[in-house]
């Protein structure tokens, strides 16, 4: 059985505020929510986060590290326009790589498990929970794209990847 870290998805009753390195922050909340609430009555949509552990694995199997680096050499900071212009080259040549297989089909059987749950395919939000958005010393609201009302497999792994890019 693989480690926490190692995992590329967990449920979010498997995860607390101590995965916020692992899940993000907003993923952290959930878990935590529905390990404490749920308990008490109150009634909390169950759902999966993808971990950074399935971010890292993503960009290694497109062996996108060293062109993403290259990429970001070019970053100037002082000037806005180039930070747009790296972004979206950024972006692109992650929306351009193939989604692992092994990494597709994990996501694809958790949403067929919340399928079992909430009828089949169920609307789903995907949203990025960075690791370090929901710091104390960094804000980072509303610079990341939420995907709501996701239905249907090829859907999901579109808006995933969208949400890695």
């Amino acid at each position: 059985m693989k480690q926490k870290s190692q995992k590329n998805i967990l449920w979010f009753k498997e995860i607390s505020a101590k995965d916020v390195p692992l899940v993000g922050g907003k993923n952290a909340s959930l878990g935590e929510m529905i390990r404490e609430l749920s308990s008490k009555g109150i009634n909390i949509p169950d759902g999966f986060a993808t971990t950074s552990y399935a971010y890292w694995y993503f960009l290694e199997r497109n062996n996108l590290l060293p062109k993403l680096k290259e990429i970001f050499k070019k970053l100037d900071l002082k000037n806005i326009k180039s930070l747009q212009e790296i972004g979206k080259e950024a972006r692109n040549l992650i929306l351009k790589a193939k989604f692992p297989e092994d990494l597709k089909k994990e996501i694809i059987k958790a949403y067929q498990e919340l399928g079992k749950r909430y009828g089949k395919n169920p609307d789903v939000a995907v949203r990025s929970s960075a690791t370090a958005e929901d710091l104390p010393s960094a804000s980072f609201a509303g610079q990341h794209e939420t995907y709501l009302n996701v239905q249907g497999e090829k859907a999901l792994i579109k808006a995933t990847k969208k949400s890695i890019a």
